[in-house]
């Protein structure tokens, strides 16, 4: 919990420490020269956390975002320092081996901020992130360190013609290898689909992510539903800056914020939107970084009570941009409140509750159908199907939308990678009525749980969208779509009943009684677990094997210091 004195909270309470006394001279000469005067050691130091890059166009412009953020928290009496931490794109190392360093980015963002804020005695801090795994990360590091904080999002991507966006161009690979589309058709989608600055187009993870963090009260109001170009997110990014010196000045921390009930608003208003299934691996990391006790159990037992009624892609038809247009998410969050589904006594970074904060909220348009209304859901309950059965003893997480049906019977095809698992869509050998079986691409089997795009892309592309399941160790991008399942523990790495499915075993998936099982005898099952031996780690050296003999159970939110 925060700290008071006497005359309250002490508003340099860790700055102090690093600039004040004849002693600290040398620290103050560095500070000089980046541009601190006399005054500005007075002042309560504000960190500006920028994961600008030019990695990836999610996070291209947050340089700027940056520097609003900063003028924000200078002119409200705090003294901004502005430093960068990394990223990694998901869109571009898809598919690739890459991508097993994206997960593993979300540490590395977190453990760098925890290291800048606290080894320079910031009192507190701006987080500003713009991709999947740098939002979370972000999160985690607030929760860690709980310092006075508030997190901005970079913003949503404005879509290219016909309203396509980076998982068009996935789902174009596959209907190209299905002689749907030409050569030339494929490379227009190629060069139109994503036209600047900002994160995916639909509800996929950041804006996924964007709008749970928002719930959770760690960022000011409608700050996920603004576009990365535009000036409403110049005016969040100032806003935020002001903000962060009200809670230094209030002594306000995440330990105040982050509750369990506030987790629980995260949940309901990720389910409400049809959210992405990473959300539930990040929350229960970031319910981990703020001693939270949050479960799989949670998200089954929230699911069941709260309905999907935003009709948004992947499933849906809509773009972020078009939500934002009618008014983002507070008109679906002021419903759920006044439905009794949200906790409204939550504090948010605003210094007052969720229920304050939405107090003045409007409905929707009447004439939009891009939410819809409690009593005419998409789908009654969650989306997000938490499955436990003898193939997954430990949890997997599912993505049904109800479109492809909640109940998938099929015959095993089982493949050790995602790559061979791809090359297998795209040449016609998966077929209707297969289950693909991807393993090995768990936390620790990747290492760093890849997320399946480009299989369910082209699984999507070549019109078997509900004719095949896909299973996985692994995770899904937030633009999966289809009878999708993965997280699926203990993964094969570590001798999870994954490791000895065979190709030609009949699986089965019933969403509505939350099962995934192997249809086998038990005693067919132990035999093949008591025959089974590990595979060789697929990195012996570095960042990944570091991680692979760190990282926790999926179930677990794939923490590294657990």
């Amino acid at each position: 919990m925060s700290i008071h004195n006497d005359s309250g909270p002490d508003p340099r309470r860790y700055s102090r420490v690093v600039v004040d006394g004849v002693e600290q001279a040398p620290s103050r000469a560095m500070l000089r020269a980046v541009g601190f005067t006399d005054e500005d050691f007075t002042k309560p130091q504000v960190g500006i956390a920028s994961t600008w890059s030019m990695v990836t166009p999610c996070n291209m412009h947050i340089n700027e975002l940056a520097l609003e953020a900063a003028q924000g928290t200078d002119a409200a009496g705090g003294k901004s320092v502005l430093f960068n931490t990394i990223t990694v794109s998901d869109g571009i190392s898809m598919g690739t081996p890459g991508m097993r360093y994206s997960l593993v980015s979300r540490e590395v963002i977190a453990d760098s901020i925890e290291a800048v804020v606290a080894a320079e005695g910031f009192d507190g801090f701006v987080t500003i992130g713009g991709c999947d795994k740098n939002m979370p990360g972000c999160a985690m590091a607030m929760a860690r360190l709980n310092r006075p904080s508030v997190f901005v999002y970079g913003g949503t991507i404005r879509p290219g013609p016909g309203n396509s966006d980076v998982v068009t161009v996935f789902e174009a690979v596959g209907r190209h290898a299905a002689g749907k589309i030409s050569d030339e058709d494929l490379r227009d989608v190629e060069r139109t689909a994503i036209p600047g600055p900002g994160s995916c187009a639909g509800m996929y993870t950041a804006n996924t992510m964007a709008s749970a963090l928002e719930a959770l009260g760690l960022s000011l109001g409608n700050s996920s539903a603004q576009e990365a170009v535009s000036a409403a997110k110049r005016d969040d990014c100032r806003r935020a800056g002001e903000a962060v010196v009200n809670l230094i000045k209030a002594g306000i921390v995440p330990a105040d914020i982050l509750s369990k009930e506030a987790f629980e608003n995260a949940i309901t208003t990720v389910i409400a939107l049809g959210g992405s299934t990473n959300a539930i691996l990040h929350l229960l990391a970031i319910a981990h970084d703020a001693r939270v006790d949050l479960t799989l159990d949670d998200f089954a037992r929230i699911g069941a009570l709260v309905p999907v009624l935003a009709d948004l892609r992947p499933s849906g038809r809509h773009m972020m941009s078009e939500l934002i247009r009618v008014g983002g998410i507070q008109p679906l969050m002021k419903t759920l409140l006044d439905a009794g589904l949200l906790h409204g006594d939550c504090l948010t970074v605003t210094g007052k509750t969720l229920a304050e904060n939405l107090a003045s909220v409007g409905p929707y348009p009447d004439d939009q159908e891009i939410v819809r209304s409690l009593d005419n859901p998409l789908k009654a309950d969650s989306h997000l199907a938490v499955l436990y059965g003898n193939l997954a003893p430990e949890g997997a997480v599912a993505k049904i939308s109800g479109r492809e049906g909640t109940r998938f019977e099929g015959t095993a095809r089982v493949f050790h990678s995602e790559e061979e698992a791809l090359r297998a869509i795209l040449d016609g050998i998966v077929t209707a009525g297969d289950v693909v079986v991807i393993r090995y691409e768990g936390p620790k089997g990747g290492p760093g749980m890849r997320e399946m795009l480009s299989p369910t892309g082209a699984i999507i592309g070549r019109g078997l969208g509900d004719k095949v399941a896909l299973l996985t160790d692994g995770r899904f991008s937030g633009g999966s779509h289809g009878f999708v399942v993965g997280h699926i523990t203990p993964e094969a790495a570590v001798g999870g009943p994954i490791a000895i499915v065979e190709n030609g075993d009949r699986i089965v998936v019933d969403a509505e009684i939350r099962n995934i099982d192997l249809l086998l005898p038990q005693q067919e099952i132990d035999r093949r677990l008591r025959s089974w031996t590990p595979p060789r780690p697929k990195a012996e050296r570095g960042l990944l094997a570091k991680y692979a003999r760190l990282v926790s159970s999926a179930s677990h939110g794939a923490v590294t210091d657990a």
